[in-house]
């Protein structure tokens, strides 16, 4: 049985995100992602003008004339969402934790899918498959998906996103608009996303805490690691100390931003103190203007 505190808390991100996607991100959904569900409809003789890459070389040889394969779009589309659980999540200097605007993005994501006829799925992870919903059509499903991220309680602490890649790669056949909400704390990811976006459309989504960007100056603190478990006293006011975490942190951010430029893997960073509104709009925008 749902407690009912969690069924209101499904409710009122029904309500917050609807009223978003409905007024902001709905059609810039549809526009960015026009076009991306092609489905074979015949094969017919080549005509001048036509593409040369749609020519069918099997059905060419066979006739000995020049055939070319036509396709049409077709508007549904699957979209799946990834969502990091790991402990690194339950983090926030803010009014929200780096989870809770995981959920809502995620939330966001679903509605806008489903008011253009499309396919919702959800894979939660940390470093082990947490939970997962294939994907299916319409608003009870949605709000099924949105109950599970809300609901779940993570069997494990740490992250590994490659298993979380490579579950995907098997259980998803057809090509797919794929979304990873994490804070990419992790190294182990760069092969199976490299093999995962050659078949499917995959968008990573960063999710950041203004004090993992940099580290606040707040003399002796005690840091705690959600996923290791261990704990160090830090002084925050030490030069030496913020020269090294922001180099750090600097490498770390640089590294996914580069392995994604370079592998033509759509990157939104998203910082939790100033909101994923401006980021989204970009990201829809780009996308709108690639077509």
């Amino acid at each position: 049985m749902i407690p009912a505190e969690i069924l209101k808390k499904v409710r009122l991100l029904e309500i917050k995100t609807r009223h978003i996607v409905n007024n902001i991100f709905g059609g810039e959904y549809h526009s960015a992602f026009k076009g991306m569900g092609m489905e074979f409809a015949e094969v017919r003789e080549y005509y001048p003008g036509d593409d040369i890459r749609a020519i069918d070389w099997n059905v060419t040889a066979r006739t000995g004339k020049p055939f070319i394969k036509k396709y049409d779009e077709e508007r549904e589309l699957t979209v799946m969402l990834i969502v990091d659980v790991s402990a690194s999540g339950f983090f926030g200097t803010g009014e929200s934790l780096k989870s809770d605007i995981m959920i809502e993005l995620a939330s966001i994501l679903s509605f806008s899918a489903i008011k253009n006829n499309d396919k919702v799925g959800l894979l939660l992870f940390s470093d082990k498959i947490e939970e997962f919903i294939p994907p299916k059509k319409g608003k009870s499903h949605v709000l099924r998906v949105i109950r599970e991220m809300i609901y779940h309680k993570a069997k494990d602490r740490k992250t590994d996103i490659s298993i979380a890649l490579e579950h995907i790669q098997k259980v998803l056949k057809r090509k797919s608009i794929i979304f990873l909400l994490s804070d990419f704390w992790d190294d182990s990811y760069q092969q199976p996303m490299k093999l995962l976006n050659k078949k499917h459309d995959l968008i990573n989504i960063q999710i950041l805490d203004k004090a993992e960007i940099a580290i606040p100056k707040l003399g002796m603190v005690k840091f705690h690691d959600a996923e290791t478990q261990i704990s160090k006293w830090i002084d925050t006011n030490n030069k030496q100390v913020q020269n090294i975490s922001q180099k750090y942190i600097l490498n770390k951010n640089n590294v996914i931003k580069k392995f994604c430029k370079k592998n033509k893997i759509d990157f939104i960073s998203i910082n939790t103190s100033e909101g994923y509104f401006n980021p989204l709009e970009q990201f829809f925008s780009t996308r709108m203007h690639r077509h």
